[in-house]
């Protein structure tokens, strides 16, 4: 290939992807609702974003409250950083959304998921780490998340414990 048309191929290329990026970023995340967060809440579970760092960060208040139990902080930038350092770690992960409602008798506004968390972690002795659980959306007035509460079936303690516990197997056995 001459070395013009590799450059001209080049450029188009860099110019799809601003293109791409551009579009993405202009995208209104028009929440009217609490079934629009929950249609984007089941967006984000089929995304795998416990697992894959990415979520729909525009739903939810700049100093949003996330908790489980093992720890509490707040604001979404910091969630968002916290995810992406895990996410190196994990090996043949999967997260299924068991169920997802809101919960029409409380008030103010919430959002309660069930789901299912299962991944290898990327460590010597390869720790399966195995947990249900459910996380609890609180809503303010706009329909942004401003709590993200997440209960397990096992204790923090627990939890801590399978990161120690070497596997039987291997994820591709």
């Amino acid at each position: 290939m001459e070395a013009g048309a590799y450059v001209e191929l080049r450029i188009i290329k860099l110019k799809e992807r601003r293109l791409r990026v551009t579009k993405k970023t202009i995208v209104d995340f028009s929440v009217s609702s609490v079934d629009d967060v929950i249609t984007i809440l089941k967006s984000d579970y089929q995304n795998a974003y416990f697992v894959t760092g990415i979520f729909s960060s525009e739903i939810y208040a700049e100093d949003c409250i996330f908790e489980d139990p093992t720890i509490r902080f707040r604001g979404k930038e910091l969630y968002s950083r916290n995810l992406k350092l895990l996410v190196p770690f994990f090996d043949s992960p999967s997260v299924g959304l068991e169920k997802i409602e809101k919960d029409i008798t409380a008030e103010p506004n919430f959002v309660v998921a069930t789901w299912k968390l299962r991944t290898y972690l990327k460590l010597p002795w390869r720790p399966l780490i195995c947990i249900d659980g459910s996380t609890v959306y609180e809503l303010d007035d706009e329909f942004r998340i401003v709590r993200h509460a997440e209960s397990w079936s096992v204790s923090a303690l627990e939890a801590i414990r399978q990161i120690f516990t070497p596997s039987l197997g291997r994820p591709d056995e």
